[in-house]
């Protein structure tokens, strides 16, 4: 892979990046749904100040039947910043991104708190299928939340 494939793959999932946190917030999950790979390791046991072992879901089906639920009564906004991507061969590449995000349960959501501001980083692992870059593993941990 010469630096011109790779300063392309870099700028590819950079996009991706971008589709995952517009979809996620606009509630589009069809769409979020076709950013992962099928076999999809979603691992958010640490995206919350203490430790949810039942955070750690195995395939992007069962990511999303677990996450559309959880999200649909709250209005969320998410950035991410300062890629550190690596490709690693024409398949596959790592990144770490800085992230934050805000939530605002409405009155029918599940969640055990009324505002949500974190503060953290984005551990993900993609592979290129049929050309088109997905996330194959994400990882959330955060610094700093901030709950009322």
């Amino acid at each position: 892979m010469d630096e011109i494939d790779r300063a392309a793959a870099v700028r590819d999932i950079e996009q991706l990046k971008a589709r995952y946190f517009r979809t996620m917030d606009t509630k589009d999950w069809a769409a979020l749904e076709s950013l992962f790979t099928p076999d999809l390791v979603a691992d958010f046991r640490d995206a919350t100040p203490e430790h949810q072992p039942a955070m750690l879901i195995r395939g992007a089906k069962p990511y999303l039947a677990a996450l559309a639920p959880m999200l649909a009564d709250v209005v969320t906004v998410h950035h991410g910043h300062m890629p550190e991507i690596v490709v690693e061969s024409d398949a596959a590449a790592r990144g770490v991104w800085a992230m934050e995000d805000w939530l605002w349960p409405g009155e029918t959501s599940p969640l055990p708190f009324r505002h949500l501001h974190g503060w953290g980083h984005y551990e993900e692992t993609y592979r290129r299928i049929d050309g088109i870059w997905r996330i194959a593993s994400i990882r959330l941990t955060r610094l700093r939340v901030e709950l009322s």
